[in-house]
């Protein structure tokens, strides 16, 4: 029967234990906490919500009641949340969950040793992978737990989850790792790869670190799947360490630029072979996929040693990866298997209005009101479902778009994903459109 233990630590003394007992209860799982103990960190955050009052006449449309809205400001409401994280460096960069400080105004930390709250800083979030990097304002030299491995982990490993969730002290959990791949779907589009065991996690451990026995960091947990009794999920830490520069210097994960278009395998594929896939459709001319000669009609099996059987699980890997990331993908060819490394660039300049114009049939302008279409390609998708000239741009994907930088970051998250919505503004009225 697999085991949860909820460990106190005790200091022996010689009033109450001998260090002869401590000493034989000593276990491979209390060397590992010690050592990891002081890395980890609570998190509680302060967010400020504005609402307005409800109406004044019951009519949420009374000219009265937009008169009197407008003359009194909204009221303020302060509210709090509390998870977990780990310092993984001296300096006191903090990785953790990005549901975690989601919409935070204010971020603070409390220590294990400390008998305060320090507070500190959003530094890089990506909502896609659930991971953020924060730091500590303070300077100060912190007690870091250094991101290992997570490719060695093993079928049957005992596993450590620790948390800080009230920050008074710690949560730590046991379990057996029962899957080094286990693919969630997490939204419609969105499914994520963790590391599955049976180590209890709840909101409040989320975002602090999943530990080997030797005391490694090995993983970020996460409270995803609340329905899951006795189930645990984390982030690999190899994952993470692919986007952490990214997150620390640009404060974003960057899109790594492959070069395909894909699309869904037919179920007869599926009946002859047993497994799934995504066929390449189109191949960007010079880019990482040209070079590395991957051809149309190939199949990409998997990415980075996981298996692909969907549109949605090919992108959401890809989203893991960034510029300068070395990629291997399994490839069929007919009747047969490849395997093709691929080096990721950035994404050329401008592409996101080249894929606009090639894919959806439009070219954007900017003006003082917004993104408007400058023009309409002739036999595009965007023609035949009626899009004209002067149309504006108010939403993509349910992204509220206000400039060609907001048009771009959304555009870029999304290349590949078919179709997008888009919120089209013509005299007043808004239409939900979907393209291609």
């Amino acid at each position: 029967m697999f085991v949860r233990v909820f460990l106190l630590l005790v200091v022996c003394s010689f009033s109450f234990s001998s260090p002869v007992l401590c000493a034989e209860r000593r276990t491979v799982i209390v060397d590992a906490v010690a050592k990891a103990r002081t890395a980890v960190v609570n998190i509680r955050t302060e967010q400020i919500i504005q609402r307005r009052n409800r109406s004044l006449f019951g009519f949420g449309d009374s000219i009265f009641d937009q008169f009197f809205q407008d003359m009194m400001p909204p009221r303020s409401y302060k509210t709090q949340s509390l998870g977990s994280g780990v310092i993984i460096d001296a300096e006191g960069h903090i990785l953790t969950n990005a549901h975690v400080v989601d919409k935070a105004s204010k971020i603070f930390v409390a220590l294990t040793d400390e008998k305060r709250e320090l507070e500190a800083e959003l530094i890089g979030s990506d909502d896609r992978i659930d991971l953020a990097v924060l730091k500590i304002i303070d300077r100060g030299n912190y007690p870091y737990l250094q991101p290992a491995r997570s490719d060695d982990i093993m079928l049957g490993e005992t596993v450590i989850a620790i948390g800080n969730p009230l920050g008074l002290g710690h949560s730590i959990t046991t379990g057996i790792v029962s899957s080094l791949k286990r693919r969630i779907q997490v939204n419609r589009h969105l499914s994520s790869v963790f590391i599955q065991t049976d180590a209890l996690i709840n909101p409040g451990n989320s975002g602090g670190p999943l530990i080997n026995v030797n005391g490694e960091l090995v993983g970020i947990n996460t409270a995803i799947a609340k329905q899951a009794q006795g189930i645990g999920f984390s982030i690999p830490i190899d994952t993470a360490k692919r986007v952490l520069t990214d997150l620390i210097t640009y404060g974003r994960v960057r899109h790594g630029f492959l070069g395909v278009m894909v699309g869904a395998v037919s179920g007869n594929f599926v009946r002859s072979f047993g497994e799934g896939g995504v066929l390449v459709d189109e191949i960007v001319e010079q880019s990482p996929a040209d070079v590395a000669g991957i051809q149309e009609a190939d199949v990409i099996l998997s990415v980075g040693g996981v298996s692909v059987a969907d549109t949605d699980q090919y992108y959401s890997l890809i989203q893991t990866y960034t510029p300068e990331d070395n990629l291997e993908l399994e490839l069929l060819r007919g009747a047969q298997r490849l395997k093709k490394m691929v080096t990721l660039r950035l994404l050329p300049d401008r592409y996101e209005m080249t894929y606009t114009r090639q894919v959806f049939g439009f070219e954007l302008g900017e003006q003082k009101q917004g993104l408007f279409i400058e023009k309409v390609i002739d036999g595009s998708p965007a023609e035949a479902v009626g899009i004209e000239r002067g149309d504006m741009i108010a939403k993509v994907d349910g992204v509220i778009v206000e400039t060609m930088d907001d048009y771009k970051r959304v555009i870029e998250t999304r290349l590949g994903r078919k179709p997008l919505t888009f919120t089209v503004v013509r005299e007043n009225m808004a239409y939900r459109i979907e393209l291609p």
